[in-house]
């Protein structure tokens, strides 16, 4: 199927991936894919974008999402923007970010008034103190799919996994700023993967 900008078509031959056939089937996909993200959109982004449409590679994923973790602005509506735009421009990225956003909206916005009104009931606290519970397993089990990934890292998976672990600790155990964290463990290891890739493609050369 031909595209306005040409840049699925090349994404198809050079992964052997699906792609979208339309903005419009981005924004219904990003739509669905809004709606079962109860607790956590990533984790259902990466089962619905990997696995189930296959438009990303997981490797793909893994790269939209990192860099989406450090820009500005909620890590999901940052994957949608990049997913988008990566098969169909600008006009991609409006689909799928709309998609991610629309439909949610109204939805929240609802729950939102009717939170308001039912707070103090303790079974709502409960079931929220829950869906919380539910939405760190989700993370961490997303995390545990996309680590299958790490063989494929320039910095290779002993460093990956160092690297991870150092900053779990930054965060969650030193309480370090998170930007903090981000400039100096992020940019080093940066600089370590260009480093070995540039070592790797010099060798190769």
């Amino acid at each position: 199927m031909q595209r306005s900008d040409g840049r699925a078509a090349q994404n198809d031959v050079a992964t052997g991936q699906g792609s979208p056939a339309s903005p419009t089937q981005l924004f219904v996909a990003f739509t669905l894919l809004a709606l079962q993200g109860f607790g956590g959109v990533i984790a259902v982004a990466q089962r619905v974008l990997v696995e189930h449409r296959q438009w990303l590679t997981r490797e793909q994923f893994i790269e939209i999402l990192s860099l989406a973790q450090v820009l500005p602005g909620p890590n999901v509506c940052n994957v949608a923007l990049m997913t988008g735009d990566r098969f169909f421009g600008w006009r991609g990225a409006f689909a799928a970010l709309s998609g991610m956003m629309v439909l949610p909206l109204i939805i929240v916005l609802g729950v939102a008034a009717l939170y308001a009104q039912y707070a103090t009931e303790p079974a709502v606290a409960g079931a929220f103190r829950g869906m919380g519970a539910v939405a760190a397993g989700l993370v961490v089990g997303t995390a545990l799919k996309l680590a299958s990934a790490l063989g494929s890292n320039p910095m290779g998976v002993r460093v990956c996994w160092l690297a991870g672990a150092t900053i779990f600790m930054a965060v969650a155990l030193l309480r370090l700023p998170l930007v903090w964290v981000l400039l100096v463990l992020g940019s080093l290891a940066a600089t370590f993967a260009w480093t070995r890739l540039r070592t790797r493609n010099a060798g190769d050369g």
